[in-house]
C-alpha cells in the first residue's frame, strides 16, 4: 500500500460527509446474485438494469430487470469483467449507479475507480479501501497495525520460486499458497512438503492469473483443522461501524465453502464480543464504507487469526439476514447514497439458527467435476428461502462458478434448522445436470455436523462416508424406473388395453447412477408388476402417473416420485435423491477403449485448455499430467490412461473444448516407462 493510498484512505471521512442520491442502478452482475439485488433494490423504489452475455440473453435476471444490456461473448473476460463495456451501458441506460453484486469484479479498484470518474456511485467501498484490503499481502500488513492477529507467513514483493521455497522452509509445513487477488478457493493451494511445492505453487500462480489477472502469491503456515469464521461488518462515511455477528463457513471442498451458519455452534457469546470488536476497531482503522467481511481461523483453543477481507457482500449473507431480520442489500443502497446506518450495535438482536448449503453444478463423485447443459425439471421447496435463477428447460453454461443455487432455513433452534434444511433438500428436483444435492443431504445428516464439530477437515476426514453409494436405495430406484421406462414408452401408451400378457418376462439392461444392473419386469395385472434385480424381487403397483409425476406402491409402501424422461435416459427424483437412469437394453456394446485404455485423452468437461503440459514425443506414464483445462472457475489437471508415446495433441492453450473430445493420443508401450 502505498503512501498515496493510505492519505487517500485517511482522507475519505475528512469532510463533510456528502449525500450521493441515485435513482438507477445497473447490476454488474448475473443469475441469482442479480435477481437478489433486483428484488431489494424494487423494493425500495429503485429502477434496475441488467447486464448480461449472449450466452444469457434468455436468463431471468435478463427478464426481471426494468431494462437489459449485452455486454459481449459469453467468456468472462469478453462480457461480465470487461470494464468499459459495463460504464458504457451504464450510460446508455440511463443508470446513475452500479452495484457491482457478490462476483466477478465486486473486489476490483479499478471498476470501482471507472465508476466514480465516470461520475456513477459504486454501491461498495472506495477504490482506496478496495486496493488496501483487497491484496493479502497489504491487507495483513494493515491488519497487524491495527492490532489484529494475523497468521505467520510471507508476504513480500520478491515472488521468485526460489525465494519463496525458501520462505517456505522458513515458515514450516503444512504451508498454504494463497493468492493476493480474489477469493473463492482460487488460487489456493495446501503443500505437505518441500517436494511438491514447486508444482502446487506453478499451479496456483496459473490459477490466480486466470482468474483475477495477477499471479502474485502469499505464503501462510498451515492452521491444522480449524474452524473458518467470518465476521460481517457494516460501516457508513459518517463514522459508524457495526458487526452482526458470525458465520461458521468450515464445511468446504477444494476450499470453497459449501454449507454456512449463523450463529457458528463454536461460538459463544464472549467469543463473539471479542471478534466482533476486533472486526470493528479493523474497518475504523482504515475509513471503511459498505459491507465488508473480515475471514479468521479458529483454532481448537478459542485463539483466532485474520485471514483476509472481503470488501463485499458474501454469497452467504443470507443466514445473517436470517438471525437479524434486517436486509442487507437494503443497507448497501443505504450507505452508499450517503445515509447513515441507521442502526447502532446494541440494536443488533439475533434469533434463531440459519443454515444455507450452495447447490453446485457438479458432480461429487467424480472428484467434483463441474457440470453444465440443460436443467431440465426444476423445482424448488416452498419452505426454503432459495436463492436461484433457474427453471425448468433452463442452460447451465460452462463458463461461469458451479453454484446454481443456495437454500436456506431458519429455525428457532439449530437443529430445528438443520432437519428443515434437510427436508427441503429432499424436497427440492434438480435433474438434468448433475448436481451436489445427494452429497449435500448427507454432509448435514452426518453425526458430525449434527453435534456441531466440522471443522475445514471434516469432508476430507469423512469423504468415504459422504461419497459412499447408497446400493439399496439403487437397486430400488432401478426396480420403480425399469416400470417407469416400460410405462412411458411410446408403445406401452400405444397398446392401451392390448398389453403384454401377464407372467411376460421383459429383460432390461440398465445403468444406474453409472453402475450396470440388470432387470427382469414382469407384468402381473393391471400396472402391476414384479422386478427382479438381482436375488431381489419388487413389487411395482403403478397407481397414477402424470407428466413429470409417478405415484406407485412399492413392496406395500406407497410413496411418489418426480421424474423427466429423454429417450434412453430417465431422470428420476426419489426418496429425496436424483438418480439417473439409462436404458441400455437395445444399446450396442459400450466402445471398446472409453476408459482410456486405447491411449486417448479426453475432456472430462466443456472448458478452456489453460497448460500444456507435455509435448508431441514425449514418454508418460499413466497419470503423468499431460494437459489441464479450466471449467467454472477451477483447474481440472488431465492425466495419462496409459504408458507411452505422445503422438497428438489436438488443442493448444486458450483453446475452448466440449466435453468428451479427444484432446490428446498417447501410442500404448507394452513395458512400463522408466521414471
Amino acid at each position: 500500500m502505498t503512501s498515496r493510498d493510505r492519505s487517500n484512505l485517511h482522507a475519505m471521512t475528512a469532510d463533510t460527509p456528502a449525500r450521493t442520491p441515485f435513482r438507477k442502478i445497473l447490476i454488474a452482475n448475473r443469475g441469482e446474485i442479480a435477481l437478489r439485488i433486483i428484488r431489494s433494490a424494487r423494493a425500495l423504489g429503485y429502477r434496475t438494469v441488467a447486464v448480461h452475455s449472449t450466452a444469457d440473453a434468455g436468463a431471468r435476471h435478463v427478464r426481471e430487470a426494468d431494462q437489459a444490456v449485452c455486454i459481449g461473448e459469453p467468456l468472462p473476460a469478453q462480457s461480465y469483467l470487461r470494464i468499459s463495456a459495463l460504464i458504457e451501458a451504464a450510460l446508455r441506460s440511463g443508470a446513475d449507479a452500479v452495484h457491482p453484486g457478490y462476483g466477478f469484479l465486486a473486489e476490483n479498484e479499478d471498476f470501482a475507480q471507472a465508476c466514480h470518474d465516470a461520475g456513477l456511485v459504486f454501491i461498495g467501498p472506495s477504490a482506496e479501501a478496495i486496493r488496501a484490503m483487497g491484496n493479502k499481502a497489504g491487507a495483513k500488513v494493515l491488519m497487524q497495525a491495527a492490532g489484529v492477529p494475523c497468521i505467520p507467513g510471507y508476504q513480500g514483493e520478491d515472488q521468485s520460486e526460489a525465494r519463496l521455497a525458501d520462505e517456505a522452509g522458513r515458515i514450516g509445513f503444512p504451508v498454504m499458497i494463497k493468492a493476493t487477488a480474489g477469493g473463492g478457493g482460487r488460487g489456493m493451494r495446501l503443500v505437505n512438503s518441500a517436494a511438491e511445492f514447486p508444482e502446487l505453487l506453478r499451479s496456483a500462480r496459473s490459477e490466480a492469473q486466470s482468474a483475477f489477472g495477477d499471479p502474485e502469491v502469499i505464503l501462510e503456515r498451515a492452521i491444522v483443522r480449524p474452524r473458518h469464521i467470518e465476521i460481517q461488518v457494516f460501516a457508513d462515511r459518517h463514522g459508524h461501524a457495526i458487526h452482526l455477528g458470525e458465520r461458521d463457513c468450515s464445511v468446504q471442498r477444494r476450499h470453497q465453502k459449501l454449507i454456512e451458519e449463523a450463529p457458528s455452534p463454536a461460538v459463544d457469546a464472549a467469543l463473539r464480543a471479542r471478534m466482533g470488536a476486533t472486526a470493528v476497531a479493523a474497518v475504523k482503522a482504515i475509513r471503511y464504507e459498505g459491507a465488508g467481511t473480515l475471514e479468521f481461523l479458529l483454532d481448537a483453543e478459542g485463539r483466532y487469526y485474520f485471514m483476509e477481507m472481503n470488501t463485499r457482500l458474501q454469497v452467504e449473507h443470507p443466514v445473517t439476514e436470517a438471525i437479524t431480520g434486517l436486509d442487507l442489500v437494503a443497507l448497501q443502497l443505504r450507505v452508499a447514497a450517503g445515509e447513515p446506518l441507521g442502526i447502532a450495535q446494541e440494536d443488533v438482536r439475533f434469533s434463531g439458527h440459519a443454515i444455507e448449503v450452495r447447490l453446485c453444478a457438479e458432480d461429487a463423485d467424480q472428484g467434483f467435476m463441474p457440470q453444465s447443459g440443460t436443467m431440465a425439471l426444476w423445482q424448488m421447496p416452498p419452505q426454503l428461502r432459495v436463492e436461484h435463477a433457474l427453471q425448468s428447460g433452463a442452460e447451465i453454461p460452462p463458463y461461469y462458478d458451479s453454484m446454481i443455487a443456495k437454500l436456506i432455513a431458519h429455525g428457532d433452534s439449530r437443529e430445528d434448522a438443520r432437519r428443515l434444511l434437510m427436508a427441503g433438500l429432499e424436497d427440492a428436483v434438480a435433474l438434468g445436470v448433475t448436481t451436489n444435492q445427494a452429497f449435500l443431504h448427507r454432509c448435514l445428516g452426518h453425526d458430525v455436523f449434527a453435534a456441531g464439530g466440522a471443522t475445514t477437515a471434516f469432508i476430507a476426514d469423512h469423504q468415504d462416508v459422504l461419497l459412499a453409494p447408497d446400493a439399496a436405495l439403487r437397486a430400488r430406484a432401478a426396480a420403480i424406473a425399469a416400470v417407469l421406462l416400460y410405462e412411458t414408452t411410446a408403445a406401452a401408451q400405444a397398446a392401451g388395453q392390448r398389453r403384454l400378457a401377464p407372467s411376460l418376462p421383459i429383460g432390461m439392461r440398465l445403468q444406474v447412477a453409472g453402475e450396470a444392473v440388470a432387470a427382469s419386469v414382469v407384468l402381473t395385472e393391471g400396472r402391476h408388476f414384479a422386478v427382479d434385480i438381482g436375488e431381489a424381487t419388487y413389487r411395482v403397483a403403478l397407481d397414477g402417473l402424470a407428466p413429470h409425476h409417478a405415484r406407485f406402491t412399492c413392496d406395500g409402501l406407497q410413496e411418489s416420485a418426480a421424474f423427466h424422461r429423454d429417450g434412453a435416459t430417465l431422470l428420476l427424483h426419489y426418496a429425496g435423491l436424483p438418480i439417473r437412469i439409462e436404458d441400455r437394453t437395445r444399446a450396442a456394446a459400450a466402445r471398446q477403449g472409453e476408459a482410456g485404455g486405447d491411449g486417448k485423452v479426453r475432456a472430462s468437461m466443456n472448458g478452456r485448455v489453460v497448460a500444456v503440459l507435455a509435448a508431441i514425443g514425449d514418454m508418460v506414464q499413466p497419470g503423468q499430467p499431460v494437459l489441464t483445462l479450466e471449467a467454472m472457475k477451477m483447474e481440472h489437471v488431465h492425466a495419462a490412461p496409459v504408458a507411452g508415446r505422445l503422438v497428438a495433441l489436438h488443442v493448444r492453450t486458450g483453446d475452448q473444448v466440449a466435453a468428451s473430445r479427444v484432446v490428446a493420443e498417447i501410442e500404448p508401450v507394452t513395458e512400463a516407462v522408466p521414471a
